[in-house]
């Protein structure tokens, strides 16, 4: 198929992959909210062990297995035409932990609750592995189906969405902990979140995927890695914006911990926990769709530049502000951190390469973000172990803000720098 035909089927199929892709953000996030990494899982880690160290492990585990598997899913999906049946299988690979770990909480959350922590790190590691093989296909696959011109506001729209469903869902969270003892609400909090999940796969395997306009030559696996230094080597802006990406990630060590940090001190029980989540998330619903339409007209560098501010607000009012206004600020800025980084920061990618390139950019940016994501939230546990919890908030505040440094000095807006290609 000609390159013009390729334009004519995706234009003809843009509201119907629009819509299914929404339906399989929104549920997906509202799934994840309903176990928010921010704040549910925080707790419950807590009363299952009550070690900082554990909810440290937690999401570096999780996140450790979300991207470095990506590179070889990189490798993987070059070859393949079609996209959506390998996304299809790695996306189910992400959710079916979900139900698993709502069978053992129900099941042994009282009896055994080292180990239900154990197996709660192992199966989210193992689902975020799954979603990271998956992820530079997936990426790929929504870059063909959805133009650059509607990029931006598809992304920020999707978020939002999601965000305000998962807005809903946080109203859910409290009535079911306060009306079910013990860890049996966690259990059905993450069995409401498979069912979510579910109903996002369906969104996912409905897409239209086009034909692949540019497909590279075959080779192997050990022959393609060899290729992956020299994108780095070669695009100075693109390793600039890795290198500032890297420290910014150092700065989200602080976002597991903002809650524990303050819930003796100030008694926070179900409800609250639920009204927190609701003010993270009710953040990301009003923000996504704003950040997504800015992205557009002036470039997602500038959406991720505010998106370092907030994590750095986000640990200092943390640091300066105890008590409930500061924490509910804290969670504020949080919420306008995730935003900007689900709105841009993978958008973004496609803007400093070629499409026959793309997985390969998608995969070495998660590879290379792998150790930074990993050794955050544990520094952030052993931080908050050995220091207290006000170095961990300092330590996280500066490496935002040298991290948005880096960005604005040695990155320049990819759309203007004349080293992207802007076609779909």
């Amino acid at each position: 198929m000609d390159q013009s035909a390729i334009d004519r089927e995706v234009e003809q199929n843009l509201p119907w992959n629009a819509a299914v892709n929404l339906v399989d953000t929104a549920f997906i996030m509202l799934g994840l909210g309903m176990v928010a990494r921010e704040t549910v899982l925080p707790v419950l880690m807590d009363t299952l062990t009550g070690s900082p160290v554990w909810i440290g492990a937690l999401n570096a585990l999780a996140m450790l297995g979300m991207y470095l598997p990506q590179l070889f899913g990189a490798g993987w999906a070059e070859r393949l035409e079609r996209k959506k049946p390998f996304v299809a299988l790695a996306g189910f690979g992400e959710r079916l932990p979900y139900l698993l770990i709502a069978v053992i909480l129900w099941q042994f959350g009282a009896t055994a609750p080292l180990w239900c922590a154990l197996a709660i790190v192992v199966l989210l590691g193992l689902s975020g592995a799954s979603a990271g093989f998956g992820t530079p296909a997936w990426f790929d696959m929504i870059t063909r189906v959805i133009p650059l011109r509607v990029r931006g506001r598809f992304a920020g729209g999707a978020n939002g969405l999601g965000a305000l469903m998962g807005l809903l869902g946080a109203t859910l969270i409290g009535s079911i902990l306060a009306s079910v003892p013990g860890t049996g609400g966690y259990a059905m909090l993450f069995g409401i979140a498979f069912g979510c999940m579910l109903i996002s796969w369906c969104g996912l395997v409905a897409t239209r995927e086009p034909p692949v306009r540019h497909r590279p030559a075959a080779r192997g696996m050990l022959a393609y890695l060899r290729t992956l230094p020299a994108i780095v080597a070669r695009d100075g802006n693109f390793r600039a914006f890795l290198v500032a990406m890297g420290i910014g990630r150092l700065g989200t060590m602080a976002g597991g911990f903002l809650l524990v940090a303050q819930a003796d001190a100030l008694q926070l029980d179900g409800a609250a926990l639920g009204w927190l989540t609701g003010v993270a998330i009710g953040g990301q619903a009003v923000l996504n769709p704003l950040l997504g339409m800015l992205a557009d007209r002036r470039g997602h560098r500038l959406v991720l530049l505010l998106g370092q501010l907030a994590l750095a607000g986000s640990a200092l009012f943390a640091l300066l502000t105890p008590g409930w206004s500061g924490l509910v600020a804290s969670f504020a800025c949080l919420s306008a951190a995730l935003a900007a980084e689900q709105a841009s920061f993978l958008t973004i990618i496609p803007e400093f390469c070629e499409e026959p390139d793309r997985a390969s950019y998608i995969g070495v940016t998660n590879t290379v973000m792998a150790p930074f994501t990993t050794i955050a939230p544990l520094a952030g546990g052993w931080l908050a172990l050995s220091a207290g919890y006000p170095v961990l908030f300092a330590s996280s505040a500066v490496l935002a803000i040298v991290g948005f440094a880096v960005l604005v000095r040695h990155v320049r807006e990819p759309r203007t720098a004349g080293e992207a290609s802007l076609a779909v």
